[in-house]
C-alpha cells in the first residue's frame, strides 16, 4: 500500500473509532493470557485490536490481537534474555519511521491515535518490540547470509515469463578445418536434403561433433528466444521435418532440422546480455584434453571458479565476455542456447581443431532487468532470508513456551 493509501486508511479508521465512542470494559487489567511469566491484560488486547483496526491490518479482531501480543511477549522475553536493550533514540526513530508510512510526522500520527483511543504507550510498545526483535535477528543471523550472484540471477529471471514459442530441433555440427572445408560443405548439403527425422539422426550419429550425436542430434524443447537471433527466423520458416541449409560457423558447418514447434502462451523474453566464459585447452578433442575438461568441470561450480583454474597461465587462455546476443559468434551462441547458468559445453574447437573450447554460461540478463540495481535485489533477498530465520526462531520460542489462556 502506498503512503497516501496508508494515510487514508488510518484517517478512515480514526473517524470510525470516534463515531463508535469509548469502549466499555470491566476489569481492564484482568489477565487474558499468560506467556511464561508475563501476563497479557484485557486492556492490552483492546488497545491492540483497536490499533490493528485503525491500520486495517489482517487479523484486526480480538483473536488476531491476542495472537500478535503473544508473539510480542515471546520476542521481548528473548530480547531480555540475551541482554539487548534499545536507546530512546532508537525507539523514537522507529516510531517516526512507522508514522512516515502514513505520510505524517510522529507526533501528529500519535495525536490521531490518541484521539481514537489508542495510547502513546501502546504505540511505543508495539514499535519497541518490533525494532528490538529485528535487531536481535540481524545480530544472530546477519553474518550467515551471503547472497550469491546465482541467487540474484534466479530472482531476476523469475520476474519475466518463459518464451512465447519453443521448438524441438535436431542438430548436426561438423568440424570444418580449412583443409576439409569443401569436403565438409558437400557433406552438409547432402545431409540438408534429408527427407526424414530417422535419416537426419543417422547422419548425426556418424558426423556430428556435439554431445547430442548419441541421441541422433535430438535436442530437448528450447525457448526460441534463447537461440541465436540469426537462427530464429530460419527455424520459424520451416515446417516440422524440414532442414536448414548448411550454416557456416567458425571452423564448422551446422545443419538443423525442426521436429516440432508450439506456442507456450507466455510472453517472450528478450535478453540484453549473455555472460559467458571460454577456457582454451590445448590438444583439441584428444583424450588428454577431454580428460582435462572433465576434471575442470568436476572442480568448478560457477564461472568465477575458472579464474582459479587459469591462474599462472597466459591471460589469453581465459576469456570472460558479456555481450548482446547478436554480437556473440554463431557457434558460441548455438552452444549457449542449450545451456542453463553454470552449465558447460565442450563441443567446439579453435585453431584448426588443435584447441578445445571449454564454454560455460554464466548467466542471461533479461532486457527488462538490464537497469535493475543488483544490490537492491540482494537486499530484498537478504531481508526475505532474515524473515525466514526469524519465523523459524519464533516458532521454536512458541514451542518451548508455557502459554495459558485465562
Amino acid at each position: 500500500m502506498t503512503g497516501s493509501g496508508v494515510r487514508r486508511t488510518i484517517l478512515a479508521g480514526l473517524v470510525a473509532a470516534l463515531m463508535a465512542g469509548p469502549a466499555l470494559a470491566q476489569n481492564l487489567f484482568a489477565p487474558v493470557v499468560k506467556v511464561n511469566d508475563a501476563v497479557i491484560t484485557e486492556y492490552e488486547v483492546q488497545q491492540r485490536e483497536r490499533f490493528l483496526r485503525l491500520l486495517n491490518s489482517p487479523g484486526a479482531n480480538r483473536e488476531g490481537a491476542i495472537e500478535a501480543l503473544i508473539e510480542d511477549r515471546l520476542k521481548s522475553q528473548e530480547v531480555a534474555r540475551v541482554g539487548l536493550t534499545l536507546t530512546t533514540e532508537q525507539v523514537e526513530e522507529g516510531m517516526a519511521e512507522f508514522a512516515q508510512r502514513a505520510e505524517l510526522p510522529a507526533e501528529e500520527f500519535i495525536a490521531r491515535l490518541e484521539s481514537a483511543g489508542v495510547s502513546r504507550e501502546t504505540f511505543r510498545d508495539f514499535v519497541s518490540s518490533g525494532v528490538a526483535w529485528r535487531n536481535l535477528v540481524r545480530a544472530r543471523y546477519g553474518n550467515r547470509i551471503d547472497i550469491s550472484d546465482a541467487e540474484i540471477d534466479r530472482a531476476l529471471a523469475a520476474t519475466v515469463g518463459a518464451g512465447g514459442i519453443r521448438v524441438l530441433v535436431s542438430e548436426i555440427i561438423i568440424p570444418a578445418p580449412p583443409a576439409r572445408a569443401e569436403e565438409v560443405l558437400a557433406l552438409a548439403e547432402r545431409i540438408a536434403a534429408s527427407e526424414s527425422e530417422a535419416e537426419f539422426s543417422d547422419f548425426a550419429r556418424q558426423y556430428s561433433a556435439t554431445a547430442s550425436r548419441d541421441a541422433g542430434g535430438r535436442l530437448p524443447w528450447q525457448d526460441l528466444d534463447k537461440l541465436p537471433p540469426v537462427l530464429r527466423p530460419i527455424l520459424l520458416g520451416l515446417a516440422p521435418g524440414e532442414t536448414t541449409d548448411p550454416l557456416p560457423i567458425p571452423e564448422a558447418v551446422a545443419i538443423f532440422q525442426l521436429r516440432d514447434i508450439e506456442e507456450t502462451g507466455a510472453p517472450a523474453k528478450e535478453y540484453s546480455e549473455i555472460d559467458y566464459a571460454v577456457y582454451y585447452i590445448a590438444g583439441g578433442r584428444s583424450e588428454a584434453a577431454l580428460t582435462r575438461a572433465a576434471r575442470i568441470k568436476a572442480e568448478t561450480d560457477v564461472c568465477n571458479d575458472l579464474y582459479g583454474v587459469s591462474e599462472g597461465q597466459p591471460p589469453e587462455v581465459l576469456e570472460r565476455d558479456s555481450k548482446a546476443p547478436s554480437e556473440i559468434p554463431q557457434d558460441i551462441a548455438i552452444e549457449l542456447s542449450k545451456l542453463d547458468a553454470n552449465e558447460v559445453s565442450t563441443a567446439l574447437t579453435r585453431n584448426n581443431g588443435q584447441t578445445l573450447v571449454y564454454l560455460m554460461l554464466c548467466g542471461r540478463t533479461a532486457a527488462q532487468n538490464a537497469d535493475v540495481d543488483r544490490s537492491d535485489v540482494a537486499s530484498t533477498l537478504r531481508s526475505q532470508r532474515l524473515n525466514s530465520y526469524a519465523d523459524g526462531w519464533l516458532e521454536q520460542l512458541r514451542a518451548d513456551a508455557r502459554i495459558i489462556a485465562r
